[in-house]
């Protein structure tokens, strides 16, 4: 993730107007750019081995960035800056 000199806090990833024209692949629901707090939670449980995407594969990369589902129930990553819209790359949260 890439942070802005100026502030704590993280410059966005993704350009503003295409987050609004992406949705989530299995529901269609708005996504919004994932927080420090909920990258480093889920970043934790990555690290611990106890994540799995919804192709029941392990996740061992950690997360540089990703979108989080309206609901918050999805999370799909940002690869070097770009997003992984695939259901199966999608995290159970």
């Amino acid at each position: 993730m890439r942070w802005n000199r100026t502030s704590a806090k993280p410059a966005r990833v993704i350009d503003k107007e295409l987050l609004e024209l992406l949705a989530c692949p299995e529901s269609h629901q708005p996504l919004r750019e994932a927080n420090a707090a909920e990258l480093a939670t889920w970043n934790d449980k990555i690290a611990r081995g106890g994540v799995k995407n919804l192709a029941g594969k392990p996740v061992a990369e950690k997360l540089e960035a990703a979108l989080v589902r309206e609901d918050a129930k999805r999370v799909y990553p940002i690869r070097d800056g770009i997003p992984v819209l695939l259901v199966d790359e999608g995290i159970a949260v």
